[in-house]
């Protein structure tokens, strides 16, 4: 059984439960407007030793056709994403460990980029509180006025910019400025005789695999990025299936990580690594508290000791 059918019938597994069943779980799951909280770390605490290991380029030329990287639904993302939603697009599990990774990787001070961004950025409390008192500042760029009105963290700082439309960033210096907030239209690109190297580092939380011209996007975000800056790709097994590029749905997870490490090759980002934040399995009970959704499907005996698996494919600028 291949990848697709795997997903398809785990969708007719999910269709089978009880509408009693279907609403609890909906009820579980959903969530707030806002944070529940931020994760505040120690700093006696040793940082996450996260599996790592080194991307090796497997490709001379770009080895991906035009239909590897289409999605089956063509309709503009603008339309897609005209109602916005307030919800996460993991589990808690990984929003926390999310925050961990990022609370030992993205800088302090500087500029961060956080890329196909929405109503929250799942920064750590070290970085909120850095955001607030002005050492750190935030730009995001995402496709819902709503969603990016709502994400106190970038104070303004945003543009609604169609990546697939127009790969090139928008004008970052006019980003930071708040120059684009609350237009409802696509941010301009920035002309390319005054891309500017502002970025310290940028953030992309489960979106890569929408991208329809990813090496264009990145190759944009390279050129915006200081010398020794880095761009952090953040992974999960969740998507919306119709508009992820056909090769993501029929590859498993390994190669997902090795083809977005491609992206990133042919974009000229260089020291690419894969990071396992975290495989997807719940620690006993006892090492890991287990959160209300886990223990509900543990009784329905769906698999409640698992959770979101997540990775990140992080490079540098040379």
């Amino acid at each position: 059984m291949n990848l697709l059918q795997q997903n398809r019938r785990t969708l007719l597994n999910l269709s089978a439960l009880s509408a009693t069943t279907i609403a609890a779980l909906a009820l579980l799951n959903s969530r707030p407007t806002s944070p529940i909280h931020k994760v505040a770390m120690s700093s006696s605490s040793s940082p996450p030793n996260y599996p790592t290991r080194t991307y090796t380029p497997r490709h001379t030329t770009w080895p991906y056709t035009a239909a590897d990287m289409t999605p089956e639904d063509t309709t503009t993302d603008t339309n897609f994403y005209s109602t916005p939603r307030f919800v996460t697009h993991i589990d808690d599990h990984a929003i926390e460990t999310l925050a961990q990774y990022y609370d030992t990787a993205l800088p302090r001070k500087g500029r961060i980029l956080d890329l196909c961004s929405s109503w929250i950025s799942h920064f750590p409390a070290s970085l909120d509180e850095a955001a607030t008192n002005g050492d750190l500042e935030v730009a995001g760029v995402g496709m819902s006025v709503p969603e990016l009105k709502a994400n106190k963290l970038l104070q303004g700082k945003w543009a609604v910019h169609d990546l697939n439309a127009s790969p090139d960033l928008p004008d970052i210096k006019g980003l930071f400025r708040g120059k684009f907030a609350n237009a409802r239209k696509a941010a301009p690109s920035e002309p390319e005789e005054v891309v500017q190297e502002l970025l310290d580092a940028t953030a992309c939380v489960v979106s890569i695999d929408y991208l329809t011209s990813p090496v264009k996007v990145l190759e944009s975000t390279l050129k915006n990025t200081k010398a020794g800056g880095s761009v952090h790709l953040i992974i999960s097994n969740r998507c919306f299936p119709t508009k992820a590029v056909a090769r993501w749905l029929r590859i498993d997870e390994e190669e997902r990580l090795e083809m977005v490490g491609d992206y990133l090759w042919f974009a000229g980002w260089r020291n690419i690594e894969i990071l396992t934040l975290s495989d997807g399995k719940l620690k006993e009970e006892g090492e890991q508290t287990q959160t209300q959704m886990s223990a509900f499907m543990r009784m329905l005996g769906m698999g409640g000791g698992r959770c979101d698996p997540l990775w990140v494919v992080r490079a540098k600028k040379e």
